[in-house]
């Protein structure tokens, strides 16, 4: 990960030769790295298409050769839109018609990616605000890995708190790695300052410091208490939600009630979800 750009000054390699059987709409990219962190969990870099430009916190269809046909999936792409190539954060899932294959990769194999990114966990998405709330669970953080080291967050937001529930410690270990990521890089250290406030929290392991579903913790008042923030006001606060479907589901109804209206790329309002996730 580099310094900064401005994305249509970015132009990077695609991968020259693809598979027999591809079409024009898909790019065929080399894997660069792959880091496992659990049996569940693991985290892949690849090259980024010459031309390829998405906003932070979209995702796009990715997807292997399973014998002579593509499997495609939608994944958000962890990477901010400056950076030179491009991050995904998985689960394994063990007859997964694709994360069985793709959990296998190693540094040299082609993954493919159709051409056009989309997605509504996007900054035109929400009206302006002073605080935003991204609130994940398990590899829902992925779009806000892109957000987080994306410039313009900070520049829209004073303040920006990332929640990430997981059950085990263990699980947390990519969101602790964003944070010395960002904590060690030589211009974002400087733009985000401290402006960032991640609060992980745990659900099946008692020596955590931080218990419980976001859901409980948002109704009960301790994620705001723990914060020393006041809790959701639809004139200063805006939100974005990334997780399982009944996650999704139970967050929207608390936002909601706190009185914040869903938006779209179309019509930009107090909070969004990421509907096409699901993990």
């Amino acid at each position: 990960m580099n310094a900064p750009a401005k994305t249509e000054d970015f132009v990077a390699p695609g991968a020259e030769n693809k598979p027999a059987g591809i079409p024009d709409n898909v790019y065929a990219e080399t894997v660069l790295a792959v880091e496992h962190y659990t049996d569940h969990l693991f985290r892949f870099r690849m090259t980024r298409p010459a031309g390829f430009r998405f906003r932070s916190g979209e995702f796009a269809m990715i997807g292997l050769m399973v014998g002579d046909k593509p499997i495609y999936r939608a994944y958000s792409i962890a990477s901010p839109a400056w950076d030179e190539e491009l991050e995904f954060f998985s689960i394994k899932v063990p007859d997964g018609p694709l994360t069985s294959h793709l959990q296998k990769i190693k540094p040299g194999d082609t993954v493919l990616m159709r051409k056009k990114p989309t997605g509504t966990l996007v900054l035109d998405a929400l009206t302006p605000g002073k605080r935003l709330y991204m609130f994940s669970t398990g590899t829902g953080i992925a779009p806000f890995a892109s957000l987080i080291r994306d410039p313009e967050t900070y520049e829209k937001f004073d303040e920006v708190i990332l929640t990430h529930t997981c059950r085990e410690v263990a699980e947390l270990k990519y969101g602790f790695d964003l944070m010395e990521e960002i904590r060690n890089h030589e211009f974002l250290s400087e733009i985000v300052g401290d402006k960032l406030k991640p609060y992980p929290t745990v659900t099946r392991d008692p020596s955590y410091p931080n218990q419980g579903r976001i859901t409980d913790l948002i109704e009960s008042g301790k994620l705001f208490t723990d914060l020393g923030v006041p809790p959701l006001d639809p004139a200063t606060d805006r939100g974005m939600i990334c997780g399982s479907t009944e996650m999704l589901k139970d967050t929207k109804a608390l936002l909601e009630a706190a009185g914040l209206t869903e938006g779209a790329n179309s019509q930009p309002a107090e909070f969004v979800i990421e509907r096409a996730f699901v993990g």
